[in-house]
């Protein structure tokens, strides 16, 4: 009879899960008696929080939850953050870690990685925290974490199994309990959003993060109505070149200006965080009087209450609504939307536009890339004002939860989940500083990604930040690493280049198999 561990395993294949990131120890050593042979990649990241942010990168990509296995105690200390960052951006990660043996715990009795309440701690940043307390317990507790994954808007799940329960014999576990399916859109809701838009004359449309899948739809109905799109930062890929996008922040006033002149606002799949819509802190945010919303999480538009409020998938509400409304021709949408982008252009300055220039250029040497970033200046200037050219092929971590150290080990999650795909992680010398060991670990994977390092000798986002505040600068200035020498040891192929687009573009002509690092010195 397979024990618990061997069973979780099997029950992890038969989800569909097809790779695991995690790094093994003697209390997840049951777990890892079911990988071998079971079908499921195992990727070994050199941090627990990088086995995160793997898990981050592979499920945007891949669509599909990402799962890591991490030790008791530090282990699951250090996913935390990257747990964070998956709840900020409803990104659905299963981290599934050991916990000490059951008649141990609280009891402060000194064991190895123990503390004080390990569930209880996850369970600040989890949607769920679950325990396997038995054998028969394992079918249920993986229904409900998966369940949770794939309902509503997703995000980080932890179950913990103690180390007395792993190897203990598991009965044969029944197929696997049918997901949770997304809630339909309401006709009535339906009807009374497309009456809303068929008499509105100035339509705006707002798509976030929860747009991403529903491109085709999406651009429909914004050609059916005539409607400016404007974008969130994890919308950015849609609709590219389109002439009704408005592939800039909100947080921008001439955006803002678009919106406020809007007579009716469709939200589709937006949260209306203020690291989207109020990032220059003016303690406002757009309150168009007349606003639909669209989204798959009831409590989401709980938040932020509109005129009228549709619970559903943003790609099937959207493919409902388009027959209900009528076509109708405008040109003066194009043209505001044009406007908008203009002026948004001029607003963000010279220095973020030549960062948008370096950006633009990675993108047109390398169409159909996934741009996967950090916090770093170009990352920052790009989340203002930058029109992508694949849906969900840029993310980054810059804004929502802001963790450092995401960009190479989401790229490396990312690059599993689309092994065909060109992936760049785009980082500061900062950051990459974070999570500077997982280059080892594409290098172990063989993976095809260009690590850009955008090279200003510190933290010279915070540093402005510090002078604007009038504050003098202090602790922005850690000493970055001779790059080429660090690729060199890592095995990677390097170029350094100016901080110019056309020897940016020149170096990422470069034919290379595997791995590379790009540095862009920048004065």
């Amino acid at each position: 009879m397979r024990s618990v561990g061997e069973a979780l395993v099997a029950s992890l294949k038969a989800r569909g899960v097809e790779v695991v990131f995690g790094i093994p120890g003697v209390h997840t050593v049951e777990l890892y008696r079911g990988l071998p042979g079971s079908g499921i990649r195992h990727v070994t990241p050199r941090h627990e929080g990088a086995a995160g942010f793997m898990a981050d990168g592979y499920a945007r990509v891949s669509g599909k939850p990402g799962v890591a296995f991490v030790i008791t105690g530090p282990g699951v200390t250090n996913i935390l953050t990257a747990m964070g960052q998956a709840r900020a951006d409803s990104v659905p990660i299963l981290v599934i870690s050991g916990v000490n043996a059951r008649a141990w715990l609280g009891r402060g009795l000194g064991h190895l990685h123990e503390l004080p309440d390990q569930r209880a701690m996850v369970a600040t940043v989890a949607l769920r925290s679950i325990r396997i307390e038995d054998a028969d317990a394992l079918p249920a507790a993986l229904d409900a974490a998966f369940a949770a994954l794939t309902a509503a808007r997703g995000g980080p799940v932890h179950l913990e199994v103690p180390t007395d329960v792993m190897p203990l014999p598991c009965p044969a576990l029944a197929t696997p309990a049918s997901l949770p399916l997304p809630p339909k859109p309401d006709p009535a809701a339906l009807a009374a959003a497309a009456d809303r838009l068929n008499r509105a004359v100035r339509p705006v449309i707002l798509a976030g993060g929860g747009a991403r899948r529903a491109g085709a739809a999406l651009q429909a109905l914004a050609e059916r109505i005539a409607a400016p799109v404007v974008q969130t930062i994890n919308a950015r890929g849609l609709m590219h070149r389109h002439p009704l996008v408005v592939a800039a922040s909100p947080s921008l006033e001439a955006v803002r200006a678009l919106i406020a002149d809007a007579d009716v606002v469709l939200a589709v799949g937006t949260e209306f965080g203020p690291t989207d819509y109020d990032l220059n802190g003016s303690g406002t945010m757009p309150a168009p009087p007349a606003m639909i919303r669209i989204d798959i999480d009831a409590a989401q538009l709980g938040r932020r209450p509109a005129a009228l409020s549709i619970q559903a998938d943003a790609d099937e509400a959207l493919r409902a609504l388009a027959p209900l409304v009528t076509t109708r021709a405008d040109p003066e949408a194009v043209t505001r939307a044009q406007a908008a982008r203009v002026a948004a252009w001029a607003e963000i300055g010279p220095a973020k536009q030549r960062q948008v220039t370096m950006l633009e250029a990675m993108r047109d040497t390398m169409p159909g890339s996934f741009i996967v970033g950090d916090s770093t200046q170009p990352v920052y200037a790009g989340n203002l004002w930058y029109d992508h050219d694949r849906p969900g092929g840029w993310f980054n971590s810059s804004m929502g939860f802001g963790a450092l150290g995401f960009g190479a080990p989401a790229a490396i999650g990312a690059a599993i989940a689309a092994p065909t795909a060109q992936v760049i992680c785009l980082t500061g010398d900062g950051g990459l500083q974070f999570s500077l060991a997982e280059l080892m670990t594409a290098k172990d994977e063989g993976l095809n990604i260009t690590f850009v390092v955008w090279n200003n000798n510190g933290y010279r986002e915070i540093a402005d930040s510090m002078v604007r505040a009038g504050v003098q600068v202090l602790g922005c200035d850690p000493t970055p690493p001779l790059f080429a020498p660090l690729a060199a040891a890592c095995g990677l192929p390097f170029r350094s280049v100016a901080n110019d687009p056309g020897a940016l573009a020149e170096a990422l002509r470069e034919p290379v198999t595997g791995p590379r690092m790009i540095e862009i010195r920048v004065e």
